[in-house]
């Protein structure tokens, strides 16, 4: 029997008839180098947290410009995710579309070219669990494990090490994929099979876009009554209204620092990203036929924004789109 290692893993073979199935425990494995594909804004603050644990890390990323802050805390850089493959078994993507991670995988330099078998492959991407699963599918057939675990929280989080992972995949390889994601969030939770981590992260992103264009409306509404918006976001924050758009990443420029709205809303989440992933909640609630009456407006709203030069723009930037549709 034919044993794969990763770290210090453990083996427990179990027959089933003529066919052999192996388990491999990948608990505590030790600290081998982490292959990290995609160091865009929140790739890169992951991977940093990443070597800050002591992770040696070997990255990969089509803007070779992303890779340099990175290279400088000592991470090997390589051309493409098949090399990158060729050298780790444990890997984390974290791209923008299905698209992007459909080539990564599975593109002609793609990371199942030249995967390892045994190999534990982690996408931390907002993409359709469809695709999550079409991946599983094909990683499986070159002998790896592919997880999907999607992140909440932001840049803000990404850069402090605490991310909110929603992880899908084999239950036995939980632990595993929680050693290394636990070193870039707090909160690491095991939702079940392939998909339901991308399932948990659509419907979080689907309530985050109608709470911020609520939280929008709410604070313009009060500055034209005449109310001080610093005052306004205070008591919204002692209230019953109060949400993570309100207290933690208020829209309205110069109510809390460190937040996209004192930068010009540069930096954070994109616009054109909250559109793709309410783009994702419409097609999954059109396949189960749910309604989603504010989704769908919140996902129109955002196809506005990225019509009016809003699409790089942090999707808290909403505040100031409204602003502007009323002609001030």
């Amino acid at each position: 029997m034919a044993a794969l290692l990763r770290g210090s893993r453990n083996l427990l073979g179990r027959w089933h008839g003529n066919v052999v199935s192996v388990q491999v425990s990948r608990s505590m494995a030790s600290k081998t180098q982490v292959g990290f594909i995609g160091l865009g804004n929140m790739g890169n603050p992951m991977a940093k947290n990443l070597i800050k644990h002591g992770y040696p890390v070997i990255a990969s990323d089509v803007f070779p410009e992303s890779c340099k802050e990175l290279q400088e805390l000592g991470a090997q850089i390589l051309d493409t995710p098949a090399d990158v493959a060729d050298k780790a078994d444990r890997i984390i993507t974290m791209l923008p579309s299905s698209p992007n991670v459909m080539d990564v995988y599975t593109g002609p330099n793609g990371i199942l070219k030249k995967v390892k078998k045994g190999s534990l492959l982690i996408d931390s991407s907002t993409i359709d669990p469809a695709v999550s699963k079409e991946m599983a599918i094909a990683a499986e057939k070159m002998g790896a494990v592919f997880m999907d675990a999607p992140v909440s929280g932001g840049v803000g989080a990404a850069t402090s090490g605490k991310l909110t992972f929603m992880v899908g995949g084999a239950e036995e390889e939980f632990t595993a994929a929680k050693e290394l994601l636990s070193c870039m969030g707090a909160n690491v939770v095991y939702c079940g099979q392939v998909g339901t981590g991308q399932a948990a992260k659509i419907c979080n992103n689907m309530l985050l876009a109608i709470g911020m264009i609520g939280t929008a409306e709410t604070m313009n509404l009060g500055i034209r009554l005449g109310l001080d918006p610093k005052l306004l976001a205070k008591i919204l924050n002692m209230s019953s209204g109060r949400c993570w758009s309100s207290d933690t990443y208020n829209p309205v420029p110069g109510v809390m620092e460190g937040v996209p709205s004192v930068n010009n809303y540069q930096g954070g989440f994109a616009t054109t990203l909250m559109t793709k992933d309410l783009g994702l909640a419409q097609n999954t609630a059109t396949n189960t036929k749910t309604p989603v009456i504010l989704g769908s407006v919140a996902h129109q709203i955002y196809r506005m924004m990225c019509a009016r030069g809003y699409a790089n723009k942090d999707f808290s930037s909403v505040f100031q789109f409204l602003r502007e549709e009323e002609g001030q």
